[in-house]
């Protein structure tokens, strides 16, 4: 009789391997008993530092989607199989999880719902200061933008219409290539800064590596309690 082979947590059953999202995607409510059960677990937030500071996973990482973009190879490197990616909603953690997956780690998984999924269903998490996160201020600009080009169009010059017709030209192409352009530019506004953005050294060559995970994370939730 043969013995049954072991079965890897971090891997999804047969059952599931024929649905995508199965592969890629982690409920709010897995992630809090992955949290309670596996030592090994690394969070990475890829929002911006200030949304980090706002709301966070209690014991996650910071490293914003740009600088994970710059040094995907570098962070692949240190990663071992069980990582959960986090942002606002999930579109910037999958973007996260595609480069990562083009670098060899293929079991990432993009935590859906986002932060406040997870804070939601009674997560552990870290509050700041309030501030507006990303995606709700390109929310903003966006329909305000909107708001201008129809309103002076109206009033001011025809022409003005012609803003509203670019920004839904915009929306169009950023939900067509999941990009987002003015969340790339809002991201580089003075009130979208922290006092101390993350770097390479600060961010990524602080995570745990894959021979080192177990004891290192305890230490950065130990260190995020402080």
């Amino acid at each position: 009789m043969s013995t049954p082979s072991p079965v890897n947590p971090a891997v999804p059953a047969a059952s599931e391997a024929t649905s995508p999202s199965a592969l890629r995607e982690l409920s709010p409510g897995t992630l809090r008993e992955w949290v309670a059960e596996h030592e090994d677990l690394v969070v990475i937030d890829v929002r911006s530092a200030a949304e980090f500071e706002s709301l966070h996973i209690h014991g996650s990482y910071n490293v914003p989607l740009p600088l994970l973009s710059e040094h995907t190879d570098e962070l692949a490197a240190r990663l071992g199989s069980r990582v959960v990616l986090a942002c606002q909603s999930g579109v910037r953690a999958e973007q996260a999880r595609q480069k990562l997956a083009a670098s060899g780690i293929g079991a990432a998984h993009v935590l859906t719902g986002g932060v406040p999924g997870y804070a939601a269903v009674g997560g552990d998490v870290v509050r700041g200061g309030g501030r507006w996160d990303l995606e709700r201020q390109v929310r903003m600009a966006a329909g305000s933008l909107v708001l201008v080009g129809l309103a002076g169009g109206r009033f001011v010059s025809p022409r003005i219409r012609t803003l509203a017709g670019v920004i839904g030209t915009g929306l169009t192409f950023s939900a067509a290539t999941n990009t987002c352009a003015m969340g790339r530019a809002l991201s580089a506004m003075p009130w979208n800064r922290a006092a101390q953005e993350p770097t390479r050294e600060s961010a990524i060559l602080t995570l745990p590596t894959a021979y080192a995970g177990v004891g290192d994370a305890e230490a950065r939730r130990q260190a995020d309690v402080a």
